[in-house]
């Protein structure tokens, strides 16, 4: 359970638990009432799915997790990719796998 507090007013102070679940569900309003909060428990490696209206838009993520890779290529380099001929016995195994299978239940 992480613990949040903040002082609304000079000499009283106001206190709110987070709990540490693997995936957390949290709508707007909380992530704009509770950022800070939220941010270190990110930082200690909770994760956060934001919702608006019950509708998934965002994900809080620990820093430095691992997400799906981006690789931007250029178009030059894209071309010259797409130029190089397939290998010969790389490409008769491939038409080795797309060739049809007979079915083993067939009613025959």
């Amino acid at each position: 359970m992480l613990r949040a507090c903040r002082r609304p007013g000079a000499g009283s102070r106001e206190c709110y638990a987070l709990q540490q679940i693997a995936d957390r569900t949290i709508p707007q309003r909380e992530l704009r009432n509770n950022v800070a909060a939220i941010l270190r428990a990110a930082e200690a490696g909770e994760t956060f799915t934001v919702t608006v209206r019950g509708r998934a838009v965002a994900r809080v993520v620990p820093p430095g997790e691992p997400g799906l890779p981006r690789v931007d290529v250029d178009r030059q380099t894209l071309l010259r990719i797409l130029e190089v001929p397939v290998d010969i016995d790389f490409a008769a195994d491939l038409n080795a796998v797309e060739a049809p299978v007979d079915d083993p239940w067939s009613v025959g």
